[in-house]
């Protein structure tokens, strides 16, 4: 049995041994008063008229308002039944039958079990609640993770209808399809470029065979006229361009959309992705004590993909932290033309003129780079993201201050 169940159990008993152990005080505490009251009541009732030598007729129409327990007075006639309770006292020497109640302990106490009892009820309820609607699927989504890392990615996520759990294994579905999507595309771009690096290689056989051949009868000294080598270097060079062009080619291939660099273009707010950038890095910030400063971004309807250029920002935002002197950072606005301006401008910059024009290369990383992690991809991410949202980014390094400024079209 899991803990959970033994903690339920246990607090369950634990209210039914409070109650019975209230149910023990209460009873304690008032065993006898009732007793005591009516009786004291009957007493004086009794003594009063023993004293005063009331007749049959004064005791029958005694005042009973004037007492909290006694509920009538009557003569005694044995075989009579009575649904009170009773005392049957000689006054004057005749039987009477006073009938008394009780002084309402069994209704508290009736109270306050149902009271206790509606407490126990609805803690059962709502361990029972927490088990179902919490713990039951918690533990049905255990294996979730676990699998993804195995890279299970084929099964669906069973879906929850609990309000809990509902969006988040929505939201963990989504990351799985995303997931088995791009191990797709990985394994499919692994097949095209294993294809074509073969497909160039068997190509690049032909080139350097005839190369071998020139070379083995240059070496050699067949060519008996000077006409003839210069038409075997002819070839020769003829063939290293074309073997020259096919490793561009490579090259080319092993660049060109190695990261699956989706963009979904649409419109939004400008202002909606700065509040979320200001959100994001303004207490991350103020941590490391870099004074951060956003001017105020007007409501201004932009086009590209919301996600991708807060990804855009987040890069630019890390590289700033990273490369700058960790005085401060600001980000600023402006206008061009049909386009929106974004200035990520950072204290700091020891870059060199001539390393400029490489930043946004991929894997390329400049001279402040040293004893710094990192891939040398951020940059070259950002350029083509914009690029595919019809935008652009460039830098300007000055004396002691490194801006990024991003290019987003109007709506």
């Amino acid at each position: 049995m899991s803990k959970w169940k033994w903690f339920a159990i246990f607090i369950i008993i634990t209210e039914f041994a409070l109650v019975i152990l209230c149910n023990v005080i209460y009873i304690r505490e008032n065993s006898g008063s009732g007793d005591r009251m009516y009786r004291v009541e009957a007493h004086r009732i009794v003594t009063g008229a023993t004293e005063e030598a009331w007749s049959h007729e004064m005791i029958m129409q005694t005042d009973l308002s004037e007492y909290e327990t006694i509920m009538g007075i009557s003569e005694y006639v044995p075989e009579e039944s009575c649904r009170n309770d009773y005392l049957v006292e000689e006054i004057n020497g005749r039987l009477y039958r006073i009938e008394y109640r009780t002084s309402g302990n069994e209704g508290t106490l009736l109270f306050i079990n149902g009271v206790l009892l509606m407490m126990m009820l609805l803690t059962v309820a709502v361990f029972w609640y927490v088990h179902q609607k919490v713990l039951r699927p918690f533990h049905a989504m255990t294996h979730l993770s676990y699998e993804l890392a195995k890279g299970n990615l084929a099964v669906p996520v069973k879906e929850e209808k609990s309000k809990l759990f509902g969006r988040f294994l929505w939201g963990m579905d989504m990351l799985r399809e995303k997931l088995e999507d791009n191990k797709e595309k990985e394994l499919e771009y692994q097949k095209e470029r294993k294809t074509l690096i073969l497909s160039l290689s068997h190509d690049i056989k032909t080139p350097l065979s005839s190369i071998e051949l020139y070379s083995k009868a240059l070496a050699e000294d067949l060519y008996d006229t000077e006409e003839k080598r210069k038409e075997a270097l002819v070839g020769i060079a003829r063939n290293v361009k074309e073997i020259k062009g096919y490793v561009d080619e490579i090259v080319t291939a092993s660049r060109e959309d190695f990261l699956n660099l989706e963009v979904e273009s649409g419109e939004f707010y400008l202002s909606e992705v700065m509040e979320a950038t200001k959100a994001y890095y303004k207490e991350k910030l103020s941590v490391i004590h870099t004074e951060f400063e956003v001017e105020e971004a007007e409501e201004c309807l932009v086009k590209g993909d919301k996600n991708r250029l807060m990804e855009v920002l987040q890069n630019i935002m890390e590289n700033a932290i990273k490369y700058g002197d960790g005085r401060s950072i600001c980000i600023s606005f402006g206008e061009e033309e049909d386009c929106k301006l974004i200035h990520v401008k950072n204290s700091g910059c020891n870059l060199k003129e001539e390393e400029m024009p490489n930043l946004f290369d991929s894997f390329y990383r400049g001279s402040n780079s040293h004893g710094v992690k990192g891939n040398g991809l951020g940059l070259y991410i950002c350029k083509n993201l914009m690029r595919k949202m019809d935008g652009e980014v460039y830098a300007e390094c000055g004396k002691e201050s490194f801006t990024v400024t991003v290019v987003v079209r109007k709506a």
